[in-house]
This record gives C-alpha cells, structure tokens and sequence, in this order.
C-alpha cells in the first residue's frame, strides 16, 4: 500500500488497489469472526469457570459483562471512527480484545475474569462495530450488499461454531483455551492491518474533530442502566425491585438528559440529526424490532426442543445450527440479490420480515408432539428470514446517510439490535413466566390430578423435573412428600403441554411484533442506491 494517506475528504468510498482491499477484507471478516465468536463460545465453558473460579453468583456477568461493554463502545466508536479515521481505531480495538483475551484465560478468580470480559468487549464491540462501517468505505454502495451479506454470514457462522468449539477446548485442554484460541492468529492479523487497512484522517475541520465528552459520558451511563436493567428485570430480580427499578431510572434520566445536551452540542456523540431522514429512522426502528425477535427465537427455541420434545441438554443447543446456516444462507442470497438488483429495500425488507413472521408462526403451530424434522424445516426458514434482514437494514441506513456520519450511522443499527434484543428477552421472558405459571395450574386442574401444593409451587417455579426426570425425585425427597411416581410421570406430560402453550404464547408476541414491522417497512421509499457523487434516486 501506498505510505501516502488515503484523501480525507467525504466520500461514498475509498478507491484502493484490489490487492490491498482483498486483505483488508479478509483481516476485517476474521477478526470479526473471533469478536462474534466470544459472544457465545464462552456458554459450555461457564460450568467448568464456575467449578474453578467460584463465584456461581455472579455468573452471568461473564456473559452480561462482554455484551453490555461491547454495545456502549459501538455508538461512540461509530462516531470517533468518522472524526479521525477507522484504521487505528480497528488495529486498537484488535490489540485490546487480544490482551483482554490472554488476561480472561489467566484470571484467578471471578471478579477478575468479569473485570477483564469487560476490556474484551470493548475491544470486540469497537471490531463490530467498524468492521460494518468499513464495508461503506471499501466499496461503491452498488457493491455492498454483496459483503454485507459476507459479513452476517460470518457472524452466524460464528454462532454456530461458538458452542460446539467451547465445548471442544473445555473439555480436550481446559477452560483457560476458550480465551487463548483467538490468540495465535494475532500477530499476523495486527500486522496486515498496519500494512493494509486503509489510513483515513477523517473530518479536516476542526470544529468536526471537537469531541464532545459529556455526550460521551451520558451515552455510557444511559445504555450501561437500560441494558443492566433489562438484563435483570423479570430474570434476576423483579421488575418491581428496587435494584432494577434504580438502574432503569439512571438509564432512563442519563437518556433524557443526553438528547436535551446532544441538541445543543456542536458536534454531538449521538448525532439526531440523523434521525430526521425517514429511511435512517425507519431502518433502525425495523432493526431494534427484528432484533426482539432474533434475540427471542435464540433463546426460546433450545428451551422448547428441551423441555417440550426432550432433547438433552446438548442436543438441543445443536438444533439452532440448521437455523444458523438458515442465517447464513439467507444472509448471503439477500446481499446478492440487493447488489445485482439495485437496491430495492423495501421489497427485500417486505420479503426478509414476511420469511421471518411465517417461520415464527409455523412455530406456533408445533404443539408437544411435533417431529423433529418438522420442528428443524421450521427452524431454518425462520433463519433464512432472520439473515434476510441484515444486509438489507444495514445498507439502507448506510444509504441514505451523509458519507462524513457513515460511521455513526451504521454503528447504530448494531446498537438498535442489540437494544431490541434485550428488550424482546425482557418482555418474552416475563410472559413465559406469567402464562407458564397460570396454564400449569389450569392444565392440571383440568386433567384431575391431585398435587400437593408444595410440589406444585416447586414445579412451577424450576421446573426441572421437565428436563431431568431425577431432578423431580430428588425435590420430592428434599420436601418429605410421597407422591407415587405415576402421578408425577403424569404431572410432568402435563406441564410439558402448559410449557409447550407458554412458548407459543412467547412466539405469538414476537409474530405481533413482525407483523408491525411489516407495516412499518411498507413506508420504506421504493428506493435505489445513492449515486457515487450525488443525492440518492427515488420513486
């Protein structure tokens, strides 16, 4: 590559020499393959984690704690990476998740690998977030469909991966390897990307280069209490506790505050005015929707093959990988279609969101005995549209943005996801509980069992006997009852049709949910792509 820095001056993209662009394409996929990968290949090793380290109390934190670091970075990661440019951005965030990496596989106890999950999720979310950003620089908007769709690709890939790897190294070497694994290819990756990866000053204006602090500071506090607070209401604590009802008032107040100062600013973090082109709004309100149904369908559907079909444990992780490659597949084709067609969103988004809302449905229609064949068919359609909608959202609010913001932009459709992910976990979480708990005690009241009230109150509030049938033994044994074993054997068949019901229930909210997307992406222009030079063409 050139030593000479690439003109800074906005434009739709960055005309590099093919070779250096290749690299630099396939240094972005990899290491977003491995920042993607550390949002789930941490799962199967957290038992073994819990088992050295201690600290079972605190355990989700070693998930929550990467995620909730990697989602702040991304808005104001977006929006440095317009000012002064992407390249050392990227090399910073690569070397930052790699020494977050090595101290998460050498923590001695609990709160040190949660303190240094934090360090690699501000390295993994900056990886994201330019990483998509990137995409805009690299190639004409007539292009990036195609790569978009690579993109999400690799990230489904990943999730596939993700498990069955952290398993793999957990249970051949040790825990300590789920972290060392992305370790080895750094060298090389940081040194292609100093070599290769365009140099971009960003904005030349000064005033463009202020960086504006306290919208910073604000945006951080904002996102760390809502996401804290979603992430407990309904699961950890109640909704009603004074622990989630504190954070989601910071985050709610720190929200407020920061749009009445971002207004103000002369060159805000969180530029609003981005939101006062319709395209932008809408794809972000369409991606923070999809995101509450991915986000819903990744957790509930392992749950329904377990506790409703009986699949171990195991297994039933393993049957999100058709619908992984469902993602992958999708993904891939809408890009291509996107790039060869022209450009049209709204029809692509109509066709992604529908694909999705009859997966969800088919769902519905499963029951307790479905096959698993059937319930795998349904699963990969609901994955196809999944992946549909990814390149399609992304691109459409990269279009219809000014080429300086690109990077805000774009960094916000992650952040929107992300957002509507917790929200849909939060609100089907709380609505599994609820209809679990009242189609339990209609169910067996309806089929004439007696049940004992204490074992009843068990069942329902860890219904373990669902998916381990010692597990209702041994509760029965913890609580001095004998209860014959046919009348359990028969309390469980019922319960598995009151949570195979709850679950529909879960689904039938995401498919509302769908289904006012739907009506949203019809108010998408029936638009093309922004010309290289000019403003963007419509119908």
């Amino acid at each position: 590559m050139s030593k000479e820095r690439v003109n800074s001056q906005p434009q739709q993209f960055l005309p590099l020499p093919r070779a250096q662009v290749i690299v630099t394409l396939s240094c972005v996929l990899l290491t977003m393959f491995l920042a993607a990968l550390d949002q789930t290949i941490v799962s199967t090793a957290t038992p073994r984690i819990i088992a050295d380290l201690g600290g079972f109390d605190r355990y989700t934190w070693i998930t929550t704690g990467y995620l909730v670091a990697s989602t702040t970075a991304a808005p104001i990661v977006g929006r440095l990476s317009d000012m002064y440019g992407r390249k050392w951005f990227f090399v910073g965030s690569v070397f930052v998740f790699i020494i977050g990496s090595i101290l998460c596989g050498i923590s001695h106890d609990m709160t040190q690998l949660i303190f240094f999950r934090v360090l690699q999720g501000l390295g993994g979310g900056t990886i994201m977030a330019v990483t998509f950003i990137v995409i805009a620089d690299l190639f004409p908007p007539e292009e990036r469909g195609k790569y978009m769709g690579m993109l999400a690709a690799c990230f489904g890939l990943s999730s596939v991966i993700g498990p069955t790897l952290g398993g793999f190294l957990t249970d051949n070497l040790s825990w300590h390897w789920v972290f060392f694994v992305n370790v080895p290819l750094a060298g090389p990756v940081i040194f292609l990307l100093i070599k290769y990866f365009p140099d971009n000053q960003g904005a030349t204006d000064p005033i463009k280069r202020r960086i504006d602090y306290v919208g910073m500071i604000l945006l951080i506090i904002s996102v760390v209490g809502l996401m804290i607070g979603l992430s407990w209401g309904g699961v950890q604590y109640g909704w009603g506790s004074p622990q989630v009802v504190s954070v989601l008032s910071i985050g709610v107040v720190a929200s407020a505050v920061l749009i009445v100062v971002e207004l103000k600013a002369p060159n805000p973090t969180l530029e609003l005015a981005l939101f006062r082109e319709r395209m932008v709004s809408i794809g972000l309100v369409l991606t923070l929707l999809t995101g509450f149904a991915m986000f819903g369908v990744i957790i509930f559907v392992p749950l329904y093959f377990q506790g409703v079909l009986g699949a171990s444990a195991t297994s039933s992780g393993t049957f999100l990988t058709p619908m992984m490659l469902g993602v992958v597949f999708g993904a891939t084709l809408s890009g291509q279609v996107l790039s060869r067609t022209g450009g049209h969103f709204r029809i692509q988004s109509l066709v992604g969101i529908f694909v999705l809302a009859v997966g969800v449905f088919l769902f519905t229609t499963l029951g307790n005995e479905a096959s698993f064949m059937r319930a795998v068919v349904y699963i990969v359609i609901l994955g196809f549209g999944l992946g549909s909608t990814f390149p399609t959202l992304t691109i459409a609010v990269q279009n219809f943005t000014p080429p300086e913001s690109i990077g805000a932009a774009t960094s916000l459709t992650q952040f929107a996801r992300t957002i509507g992910g917790l929200i849909g976990l939060s609100t089907l979480g709380s609505v599994l509980s609820s209809r679990f708990v009242a189609r339990v005690e209609s169910d067996i009241d309806q089929a004439g069992i007696v049940v004992p009230q204490a074992v009843l109150e068990n069942l329902k509030s860890n219904p373990r006997a669902l998916v381990d049938s010692e597990a209702g033994t041994a509760m029965l044994k913890n609580l001095g009852l004998n209860v014959p074993s046919d009348t359990l054997v028969h309390v469980v068949g019922v319960m598995k049709g009151s949570l195979s019901g709850a679950i529909d229930d879960v689904f039938n909210v995401s498919l509302i949910v769908l289904l006012v997307a739907l009506a949203v992406t019809v108010l998408l222009n029936k638009t093309g792509f922004r010309k290289r030079d000019g403003p963007e063409s419509q119908a």
